[in-house]
């Protein structure tokens, strides 16, 4: 009996779990907080554009198709260049639903400079972010100008002379030259009206109408979906 008791004693005491035993630790479930988005909310659409190019002041912009991906409205533009500078979309904006938005990014597409009494062409990518209720059926993208940033040397070679002829015009008696200034031809004013202060000579010569072409370009589509 007592060699009994003294098996059963060895068998429960091997089937016991050791204290050294690790315990199973189940694997934590962790929740996230972020928001399911439906992708409906950010459709994507394309469309050729009807009258895709529009001249004013001896520009032409062409503008083929405008694309919603996302909360992006892109627009492929370009335009002809008036000469070799570094000209560039200035101002433009997207009118749709009585909303206007003025903010947009560029991105250069293509780039051909004026040659051989060929002109030369930019293309960009305008984008603009709207909102994903934005009704674009009616939605329209004007440019207001193009401008230039003169380069150095630019303002003698380019800029002096229209500038002067439009004094001239206007019977604004500002007088410019170019002068030597440590080795580079400067654009300076050298005579100003005596009614005239040094500062508003400045403003009229440096303002940006110079190195502004406007428009309006307008261009409308309809991007429903």
């Amino acid at each position: 009996m007592k060699k009994l008791i003294l098996l059963l004693l060895v068998f429960i005491t091997a089937c016991a779990p050791s204290a050294q035993d690790p315990a199973l630790v189940l694997p934590e479930f962790i929740a996230t907080d972020t928001p399911y988005i439906d992708p409906a909310s950010y459709p994507s659409a394309q469309v050729e554009l009807a009258v895709p190019n529009q001249s004013a002041s001896g520009i032409e912009v062409r503008m083929e198709r405008a694309s919603m991906e996302g909360k992006s409205v892109n627009a492929d533009v370009c335009f002809t260049l008036p000469d070799t500078s570094d000209w560039a979309i200035w101002s433009a904006s997207l009118n749709y639903s009585g909303t206007v938005l003025q903010e947009y990014g560029t991105t250069l597409v293509s780039l051909q400079e004026p040659a051989a009494g060929v002109a030369g062409l930019r293309c960009d990518t305008l984008t603009f972010v709207v909102p994903p209720d934005a009704d674009l059926t009616n939605a329209t993208i004007v440019i207001d100008s193009i401008a230039a940033t003169p380069r150095e040397g630019e303002y003698c070679s380019v800029y002096m002379p229209k500038i002067q002829q439009a004094m001239l015009e206007r019977g604004i008696g500002i007088v410019l030259d170019c002068v030597d200034v440590n080795g580079l031809l400067t654009m300076q004013i050298v005579s100003i009206p005596p009614e005239m202060t040094q500062e508003q000579a400045e403003q009229i010569v440096y303002s940006d109408e110079f190195y502004t072409v406007k428009g309006p370009w307008s261009f409308s589509f309809n991007l429903s979906q």
